[in-house]
């Protein structure tokens, strides 16, 4: 968490403390103060059902409090003293003791050395591994104050500078781990800031993904950003053994196994911010990999109208979410958002007066009121036993993250039939498909029909860089490409990014959300009992005003959000 706020405020009387032994709200805490009144309090929550994120940031958004005021709260809850920086200058000695690749990786602040006590500033009251972090790394006994997250990367910047260059920090680890094992190495003090510092880099440049790829000359470390892969710079090969060693330290993963994959999961604050890392490694010939999928709850929105959607089908989606049964299924590859567009669904729909229960693998970003559940096929808990007792829960609603074999589906089918919605994903290519999906997987068509309400496909594509953006007419060869679409931009002003250090010279910057919705009624209905085919569902779909991924696509390029060759890329 970071000093912009925790979770949510209750509801115990005003002026009224937790009793001892209870972790007081922060809600409460600005009640008890004076700070907030229980109108504030309530209003925050809204904003923070609607649009995800932080709720001290809501607060502090609605003019209800100060970022000085969530920090005393903050303090006050985790039983830490704050500190306010803007009266506080650090001490030169502190700043000596903890380097400025680690200052900027964990965002603190050194304040006071006094012998062998250090005092930092930090920005997350709960992040305690931070603390240990730095005991380690310098020695000392550490204590922490904690600030408003906003002004400590501020006053980082401004004690040291920009943080140190990756290069620097390659150099540092290469010459620690040239001579030691790689268990000794993963726990150098110059690999610890080295994986701090490729990460810090990673969370900073909107990677979803982190790849480390071992050759024999080097270690290629990639980042995936909007979807591309673009190279860093390459440790010398010997580093990474330590480098993977010390993300499997991190992640609790077997040090000693090189042999054999392994899946894990960090759990890290970076710049205050609550970052999940879902880890994978992978033996090759030239040695042990790893990819790590970044999972940024602060850089999601669980809003409806943030998706990219049409204001028709902003309330279309809404209204899936109203459902007292069916199944609502979201198609798509791995990496096009389905997750966070089934999460702002049921953002939607989360209210105190239903049950939603979420079964999923794994669990990418918690929602407060909402039940989840991780699978794990290892230990037998799959996803249609998970179903199965998730039935028995007495939920209103339920989010199965794929369906990917017949039990599944089978159960999933059965959910609908006894009351229950079900929100699901499947993999295929258009929303059509899914109907031929759900019949592969055994599933009987008066089944489908009487339980499947709903199709949504979608693609991301990169949006223009707004920082570049600039205009051009296509010409006739580009808009050929579009086949039978072609008139629907001859004669228009198009975007596109000329580049710049914003977008990394791309021209894109951020990606934007493509959408099919498919809604199933009777005309529907009929042509999958009679067997027909998904292309003949489509035609049918379109007759009855479905927009498709190419038809939203083009919107989207007419409105300036991207590109044609990003449409292209996506869509048939």
């Amino acid at each position: 968490m970071s000093a912009a706020g925790t979770s949510a405020a209750g509801t115990s009387p005003e002026g009224r403390r937790a009793p001892r032994g209870a972790r007081e709200l922060i809600g409460q805490i600005l009640k008890r103060r004076g700070v907030l009144k229980e109108a504030q309090v309530q209003a925050g929550l809204a904003e923070q059902r609607k649009h995800g994120g932080l709720i001290g940031q809501h607060w502090i958004a609605l003019g209800a409090c100060t970022p000085k005021d969530i920090a005393v709260a903050l303090a006050e809850q985790a039983g830490l003293a704050s500190v306010d920086l803007e009266h506080t200058k650090p001490q030169p000695a502190a700043l000596e003791r903890v380097d400025a690749t680690l200052a900027h990786a964990f965002g603190v602040l050194p304040l006071e050395l006094s012998g062998t006590r250090l005092v930092v500033a930090i920005g997350d009251p709960l992040n305690t591994s931070l603390l240990e972090d730095l005991r380690f790394s310098t020695g000392l006994e550490v204590e922490g104050r904690l600030a408003d997250a906003e002004l400590l990367r501020k006053r980082v910047r401004e004690a040291y500078g920009e943080a140190q260059s990756l290069k620097d920090a390659i150099a540092a680890a290469a010459g620690a781990a040239k001579d030691a094992d790689a268990k000794q190495a993963a726990q150098s003090a110059p690999v610890v800031r080295l994986l701090n510092s490729i990460l810090h880099r990673a969370i900073r440049d909107r990677a979803s993904d982190v790849h480390f790829e071992v050759f024999p000359a080097e270690l290629r470390i990639r980042y995936r950003v909007d979807g591309a892969l673009y190279e860093i710079e390459s440790p010398p090969a010997h580093l990474a053994p330590a480098l993977v060693a010390r993300i499997k330290v991190m992640s609790d993963l077997d040090i000693a196994e090189t042999k054999l994959p392994q899946d894990g999961r960090i759990q890290l604050s970076i710049d205050n911010r609550p970052v999940d890392l879902r880890v994978a490694t992978l033996p090759g010939i030239s040695g042990e990999g790893a990819v790590l999928r970044v999972l940024d709850r602060s850089s999601v929105s669980l809003d409806l109208a943030s998706l990219g959607l049409s204001s028709s089908e902003v309330e279309a989606l809404y209204e899936l979410t109203q459902l007292p049964h069916g199944i609502v299924l979201v198609t798509g590859p791995t990496g096009s958002g389905k997750t966070t567009t089934l999460y702002a669904m049921l953002n939607a729909a989360n209210d105190p007066g239903i049950k939603i229960i979420t079964v999923e693998d794994p669990v990418e970003y918690d929602i407060e009121g909402l039940v989840q559940v991780p699978i794990n096929d290892e230990i037998g808990v799959s996803y249609a036993r998970v179903l199965r007792t998730a039935l028995r829960q007495d939920p209103d609603k339920i989010l199965v993250g794929e369906i990917r074999d017949s039990e599944t589906a089978s159960v999933a089918v059965e959910a609908s039939l006894t009351g229950h919605t079900v929100f699901a994903t499947v993999h295929t290519n258009d929303a059509p498909s899914a109907v031929t999906r759900m019949l592969d997987l055994g599933v009987e068509p008066f089944l489908i029909t009487a339980t499947l309400e709903a199709i949504i496909a979608q693609r991301l594509v990169r949006r223009v860089c707004a920082k570049c953006k600039a205009e051009y007419e296509p010409d006739e060869d580009l808009l050929m490409e579009l086949g039978a679409d072609a008139h629907l931009l001859r004669g228009a002003r198009l975007a596109y990014g000329k580049g710049c250090e914003q977008c990394f010279h791309t021209g894109y910057k951020g990606r934007t959300a493509l959408y099919e919705i498919l809604r199933v009624d009777d005309r529907t209905r009929e042509a999958v009992l009679s067997g027909k085919s998904a292309g003949e569902l489509r035609r049918i779909a379109e007759q009855n005003g479905m927009r498709t991924l190419r038809k939203c696509g083009i919107e989207a390029i007419r409105e300036g959000r991207t590109t044609i060759e990003e449409v292209l890329r996506e869509t048939l």
